[in-house]
């Protein structure tokens, strides 16, 4: 494709006829709902994507670093809920933020984080917005949701100056499940942990404007979000392999791919050695877990479409190798050295994060190169 020949390699490219059917797809969703999409901008980190993600409008969303918070607070993003759990070495940066404008809602799950930002509210006059983030799943972090400790953090907050905005959770346990029916179970238990958690603060007289529930996955098979009044997701833009074994997506849907090159062989052991190694597409192995392992990402021709039963079997920094799935190339079937390859990723944040941005495709033309923020 004369639209990729220009471009060194390795690259990651954007194709944004998908990311357009993508972004429409989530919203013809929700539009079921009485909900608003706050969409979790730590896989893109774009203004350009972002932008689409409401058609040029600023709506609400989440970051996952304060890095990004800033980032999109200067674009115009004022409503940001910075969806990790916030340490004390932050709380400086976020009243910044607050103090520039910014609506900037803050996230924890412990008495003694409450405590802290409450003492660092009083002594520095700020103001904060929080959200107490609910254990739907044993996943990760969060309280459970009928712990005594919702009660009592909200308490001490209401009696510090500091805002009880609403709760949040994720279901990450989505991730691990092995067909839609079990994706429709998480969302159930999603919506109802933290619906059970709102009714035992509104029972203590604490009645809370935002209840936040977000995965990908549950957003796009839920049946009820009844009692909820925002859905965060991310990955839905771009999807990625680790989506596509889910049943969530198509392989066809995946808007990222990473441009790579041929540049040499191992006929004897068949491989083809390309220019991306994990590097360029991560070490991310998420694949690994589900029905079909897809190593480090499948491998399509240029114009996007996978190529057999190929795959990126091994990595090292700067070099990928690619054979079959099932073991090895024979000798006849190596692609030729300079062949453009565009690799499908596992995890679309974990490689894009490996880039500073992206080429930009629409139906194979070239539309330049929209940058990408990073740190923290």
């Amino acid at each position: 494709m004369s639209a990729l020949t220009h471009i060194e390699t390795p690259a990651l490219l954007l194709d944004r006829d998908r990311l357009d059917a993508n972004i429409q797809r989530m919203r013809n969703k929700l539009a079921a709902f009485n909900v608003v999409l706050r969409p979790h901008v730590k896989t893109n980190k774009s203004l350009e994507v972002t932008e689409r993600l409401f058609a040029g409008g600023r709506g609400p969303i989440t970051v996952s670093t304060l890095r990004e918070a800033d980032f999109f607070f200067e674009a115009g993003f004022t409503d940001i809920l910075y969806g990790v759990g916030i340490a004390p070495n932050k709380f400086a940066h976020a009243a910044t933020l607050i103090s520039k404008g910014a609506q900037l809602k803050l996230v924890l799950d412990n008495l003694d984080t409450a405590r802290l930002l409450a003492d660092f509210a009083q002594t520095s006059g700020h103001a904060f917005d929080v959200l107490l983030e609910i254990d739907c799943d044993g996943h990760r972090s969060g309280l459970g949701p009928q712990s005594p400790l919702l009660v009592e953090i909200a308490q001490l907050l209401s009696t510090r100056g500091v805002r009880l905005s609403g709760l949040m959770t994720h279901a990450g346990k989505s991730y691990d499940s092995q067909s839609i029916a079990e994706i429709e179970s998480c969302a159930r238990q999603e919506r109802a942990a933290i619906i059970d958690a709102s009714q035992m603060l509104a029972a203590a007289g604490f009645n809370m404007t935002i209840i936040s529930i977000g995965s990908t996955p549950t957003a796009l098979f839920t049946k009820d979000l009844t009692g909820v009044t925002e859905v965060r997701a991310g990955v839905f833009a771009f999807f990625d392999l680790v989506m596509a074994g889910l049943g969530v997506c198509d392989v066809q849907d995946i808007a990222v791919s990473v441009l790579t090159t041929v540049i040499g062989h191992q006929a004897e052991k068949g491989w083809i050695i390309t220019d991306a190694g994990w590097m360029a597409l991560s070490r991310d192995r998420g694949t690994a877990r589900q029905a079909v392992d897809q190593g480090y990402g499948v491998v399509c021709d240029a114009a996007g479409q996978p190529i057999g039963d190929l795959i990126v079997s091994s990595t090292n920094q700067e070099h990928g190798i690619i054979s079959l799935r099932a073991g090895t190339l024979e000798p006849a079937r190596l692609l030729p050295l300079g062949t453009l390859l565009r690799i499908l990723p596992n995890h679309a944040c974990a490689t894009s994060a490996q880039h500073g941005g992206y080429h930009v495709l629409s139906e194979g033309r070239s539309l330049g190169y929209w940058p990408r923020i990073t740190g923290w």
